[in-house]
C-alpha cells in the first residue's frame, strides 16, 4: 500500500472512529490505527498529511480530525522514537514541521498547538546540534517574515519553554541537558520580548481578533515569565517596561482579564519590588474593578482580584501589617472578596492564605509592644473576618435541604473547611480566645419563638472544634448549657429526623463535645442526656465515628459520675447493640473502650462482673455455636450463614480484646492485675482454648482476632498469666501445621514463648520483670 492509499486508509479509519454509530465498527478502527501508529511508514504519512493538499477533496471537518490526528501522531512518535532518527530525518522532519506550522497559522488553534508541541519535542531530541533551540529561533525568524507567520511564531513561543521545563515531556533528556537548553532558551529573551511589543501593537493578521490576539500574547508572555524572563530587569524598571503596561491594561478588558491576573501573579511571587507597585494601585483596583464587580455579582472578575490581591500579601506581607492606607484598603478589598456569596467556595478559598500570612507575620513578632499594636490596628479587620467566614463555611441551599439517609459536602465546602481550620486557630490566638468565643456565642442560637437556624448553628459548631486547642489552653470558659439544650433536642429526635443535614449537625455537636469534655464533665452533674445522645448517634453511619470518639473522651472524665445504674443500663444496651451495627472495627474500639473504663470505675466489683458479663453475653454465645457444632458439618451446610457466624465471632473476640486492652492501661503496674481482669480471664480462656483446638480456626479473619485478643489478655493478667501458658502453646501448636500460613500464629506464639521464658525468671532477677513490662508495651496488637 503506497503513501496515498495510506493516507486515504487514516482518513477514512478516523472519520469511523469519531463518527459511525457502530461500536464495533469504531472497535475495530481504533485497533487499526494503533497498530498503524507503531509502523515506520507513520511518520512519512503523518506528515504528508500536515503538509499535503491531496484529501482536501473530504469534507472539512474530517479534513481538520484527520490532521489532528497526524499531529498526535508526530509527537508521540517523536516522544518515543525520536532518539533513533537519523540527522537528516530530523532536519527534514523539523523543516516539514515548522511548514505545517505555516500552513495551519490561522487554525484551528488546537492543530497548531500540536504542531508546535511536536516541533519543541524535536528540538529536545537534536543532541547533534550544538545549539538547537538557535537553529529553532532561525527558522521561527524565517516564519515571522513570511505572511500570517507572526500566530505560528506566537504559539511556537508559548509551547517552546513549557515543554523544556516539563520533565516528563521525555524523561531520556538528562537534568544535565535540559540545564542546557534553559540557559540557551534564556539567552533569546531579549529577542522574544522585542516581537511581543511588537505584537501588540501590530497584530498576526486579518484572522485575529484583538480580543483573541491579546490572550494569544498574554499566554505566550505567561509562559516566558514562569521560564524567568524578567530576571535580568533591575526590577526599578519593571513596572515601567511597555508589556507590563499591557497586562495592567488588559485587567480593563473581559475577555483576557483570566490571563493577565495569571500573569501578573506570576510576576509578583518572582519579583519583590513588585507587590508594592500593585500596592500603590490598590485604589484602582478596589474602586475601578472590584467594586463594579461586586454590584454587579460578576464572579470571574471577584475571583480573580482575590487571587491577585491574596498573592501580594503573601509575598510581602510585612507590606500588609505596615497599617498604612494601601495596605488597610487592600486588606478590606480581599475581606470584602471573602464576604461575596458566591455560589461555591473557591473565592473564599483562595484568600486564606492571605489571612494566613498577615496572621502569622503578626503572632511572629518578637516585640511584645509592636505585636499589640498591629493586634489593636487589625482586630476590626480579623473580626469582621471571623464574621465572613461563618457565612461562607455555611452549607449551601441544597445540602440543607437533603433528606436522605446520609450526606456528602460538596467538594468546595470540603475543602475550604480542611484549609480554614489552620486560620481559625490563628486568629482566635490573634483576637484571644474571649472575644473570638464571643462572636461565636452571639445571637440566639436556640430562640424561643423561632425556628432554629440549623446552618449557623452547624458552622458556629465547626469553628468553635477548630479552635478547640486555643480555647482550653487560655481557659475561657463559655456557657456548656447551650450545648446541652442541643443535645437534648437532637437526641429526642427519632431516627427517621436524623437523615441528610440533621446527620452534619449531630456530627458537628459530637465533635464539639469530644473536644471540651473535660470542661463539659466538669460542670454536668446530669451525664444520662450525653449518654443517650452518644447511643442514639453512633448507629448513624455519618455520624458514627464522631460520636464513637466523642463517647471515649467522654468517659475518660466522667468515669466517676456515670455509676448510676440507669446509666450503666444504657452502656449496657449501646454495647450489645454493637454486633447488630457492624461499626469500622476502629469504631468499635472507641465505644467499647468507653464502656470498660466506666465499668472499671465501680466500686462494687459483683456489680462490674456482673456488667462485663451481660456485654459479653453475646459475643460468648456466638462463640460457642462453633464450638459446639459437631465438627463443623451441621454449620457449613449452609455457606451464607456460616460465614456471618464466623464474622460475629470475629468481630466479638476483637471487643474481648480490646477490653483487655483498656484493662491493661486501666491498671497500675504497683497494684497488679485487677480481679475484674482474671475473672474475664477465667471464662475466656477455656472458651479459646476450645476454640484453637477446632476446624473453625481455619479462618484468617477469625486466627487473627483470636490472637489478638490472646495477645492483649496476657499483657492484661501479667504473671498471673503464666500457668496458662503452656496450655496456650499445646493448644496453638495443635492446628499450625494446618494452618501455618496464619501469619498471627507466628506472631502471638513467638510472644508467648518469650513471656513464658519471662515469667519462669520472674522470681529471680528483677530485671525480667522490666523486660516484661518492655515486652507487653511493644506489642504489635
Amino acid at each position: 500500500m503506497n503513501s496515498m492509499e495510506l493516507q486515504i486508509k487514516v482518513s477514512q479509519a478516523v472519520h469511523v472512529l469519531n463518527h459511525d454509530t457502530q461500536s464495533c465498527n469504531r472497535v475495530a478502527a481504533n485497533q487499526w490505527l494503533v497498530h498503524f501508529q507503531q509502523t515506520h511508514a507513520a511518520w512519512d504519512v503523518a506528515t504528508s498529511i500536515l503538509v499535503s493538499d491531496q484529501l482536501h477533496h473530504h469534507q472539512v471537518a474530517a479534513d481538520y480530525e484527520v490532521e489532528f490526528f497526524a499531529a498526535q501522531i508526530l509527537k508521540r512518535k517523536i516522544q518515543n522514537e525520536g532518539y533513533n532518527l537519523h540527522v537528516g530525518a530530523k532536519d527534514a522532519l523539523l523543516n516539514a514541521l515548522i511548514v505545517a506550522a505555516k500552513r495551519f497559522t490561522s487554525g484551528p488553534p488546537q492543530l497548531l498547538t500540536q504542531i508546535c508541541l511536536a516541533i519543541s519535542t524535536l528540538v529536545l531530541h537534536a543532541v547533534e546540534h550544538g545549539k538547537p533551540i538557535e537553529n529553532l529561533f532561525y527558522s521561527l525568524q524565517n516564519l515571522q517574515s513570511q505572511d500570517n507567520g507572526n500566530s505560528a511564531v506566537l504559539e511556537m513561543l508559548t509551547v517552546l519553554p513549557e515543554i523544556i521545563e516539563d520533565e516528563h515531556s521525555d524523561s531520556r533528556v538528562t537534568p544535565a541537558r535540559r540545564f542546557e537548553y534553559w540557559e540557551e532558551l534564556l539567552a533569546h529573551t531579549p529577542k522574544v520580548l522585542e516581537f511581543l511589543m511588537q505584537q501588540t501593537g501590530e497584530g498576526f493578521g486579518n484572522h485575529d481578533q484583538p480580543n483573541d490576539r491579546s490572550r494569544k500574547i498574554l499566554r505566550c508572555l505567561l509562559s516566558w515569565v514562569r521560564a524567568g524572563c524578567f530576571s535580568e530587569i533591575p526590577p526599578g524598571s519593571l513596572p515601567a517596561h511597555p508589556l507590563f503596561n499591557f497586562v495592567f491594561s488588559s485587567l480593563q478588558v473581559a475577555s483576557s482579564f483570566d490571563l493577565a491576573v495569571e500573569v501578573l501573579v506570576e510576576l509578583v511571587s518572582r519579583h519583590e519590588g513588585l507587590p508594592q507597585v500593585l500596592l500603590c494601585q490598590i485604589g484602582f483596583l478596589k474602586e475601578g474593578l472590584l467594586h463594579p464587580a461586586l454590584k454587579s455579582g460578576d464572579e470571574k472578575v471577584i475571583g480573580g482580584l482575590a487571587c491577585l490581591m491574596s498573592e501580594i500579601g503573601q509575598a510581602a506581607p510585612f507590606l500588609i501589617v505596615d497599617a498604612n492606607t494601601e495596605a488597610l484598603a487592600l486588606a478590606d478589598a480581599v475581606l470584602s472578596c471573602v464576604a461575596f456569596p458566591s455560589e461555591d467556595w473557591e473565592i473564599a478559598d483562595s484568600t486564606l492564605q492571605f489571612w494566613c500570612s498577615i496572621s502569622r507575620y503578626i503572632l511572629a513578632l518578637e516585640s511584645a509592644e509592636s505585636r499589640k499594636k498591629l493586634e489593636e490596628c487589625f482586630l476590626p479587620i480579623f473580626s469582621a473576618l471571623v464574621d465572613a467566614l461563618l457565612s461562607r463555611v455555611q452549607v449551601d441551599d441544597t445540602t440543607y435541604n437533603d433528606n436522605g439517609k446520609t450526606i456528602e459536602l460538596p467538594n468546595g465546602l470540603e475543602q475550604i473547611r480542611m484549609n480554614l481550620v489552620e486560620l481559625l486557630v490563628d486568629v482566635c490566638q490573634l483576637l484571644g480566645s474571649a472575644l473570638f468565643i464571643q462572636k461565636i456565642f452571639l445571637g440566639d442560637w436556640i430562640p424561643s419563638s423561632m425556628q432554629i437556624h440549623w446552618k449557623e448553628i452547624e458552622a458556629k459548631l465547626f469553628m468553635l472544634n477548630a479552635v478547640a486547642e486555643v480555647v482550653l489552653k487560655e481557659g475561657h470558659r463559655f456557657d456548656i448549657s447551650i450545648l446541652m439544650q442541643l443535645v437534648v433536642i437532637l437526641s429526642c429526635k427519632a431516627p427517621a429526623d436524623l437523615r441528610g443535614f440533621m446527620c452534619l449537625v449531630y456530627k458537628s455537636l459530637a465533635d464539639v463535645i469530644g473536644s471540651y469534655a473535660k470542661w463539659i464533665s466538669a460542670c454536668q452533674t446530669d451525664t444520662r442526656p450525653l449518654i443517650l445522645f452518644f447511643g442514639a448517634g453512633i448507629p448513624q453511619p455519618f455520624c458514627s465515628s464522631a460520636c464513637a470518639l466523642a463517647f471515649r473522651k467522654f468517659c475518660e472524665e466522667a468515669a466517676a459520675m456515670m455509676h448510676e445504674p440507669s446509666n450503666l443500663e444504657i452502656l449496657i444496651w449501646i454495647g450489645e447493640g454493637l454486633a447488630e451495627r457492624k461499626l469500622p472495627l476502629e469504631d468499635e474500639d472507641e465505644v467499647i473502650g468507653a464502656i470498660t473504663l466506666i465499668f472499671f470505675s465501680v466500686p462494687d466489683k459483683m456489680l462490674m462482673n456482673n456488667m462485663f458479663a451481660r456485654l459479653l453475653s453475646p459475643t460468648f454465645d456466638t462463640v460457642g455455636k462453633l464450638i459446639d457444632d459437631d465438627h463443623g458439618h451441621s454449620l457449613r451446610s449452609n455457606p451464607s450463614s456460616y460465614i456471618e457466624l464466623i464474622n460475629l465471632a470475629g468481630r466479638g473476640l476483637h471487643r474481648i480484646g480490646t477490653i483487655f486492652s483498656y484493662g491493661a492501661s486501666h491498671i497500675s503496674a504497683s497494684r497488679g492485675p485487677d480481679e475484674s481482669i482474671l475473672a474475664l480471664l477465667e471464662v475466656f480462656w477455656p472458651m479459646l482454648e476450645k476454640l484453637f483446638l477446632s476446624k473453625h480456626i481455619e479462618s484468617v479473619s477469625l486466627a487473627t482476632a483470636s490472637c489478638r485478643a490472646l495477645t492483649l489478655a496476657i499483657q492484661a493478667s501479667g504473671q498471673n498469666f503464666g500457668p496458662l501458658l503452656p496450655k496456650v502453646l499445646a493448644s496453638m501448636s495443635t492446628n499450625f501445621l494446618s494452618f501455618q500460613n496464619h501469619e498471627c500464629y507466628m506472631r502471638t506464639g513467638f510472644w508467648t514463648s518469650m513471656l513464658m521464658f519471662l515469667h519462669w525468671q520472674w522470681q529471680r532477677q528483677p530485671v525480667y520483670r522490666v523486660r516484661l513490662r518492655c515486652l507487653k508495651d511493644t506489642s504489635s496488637y
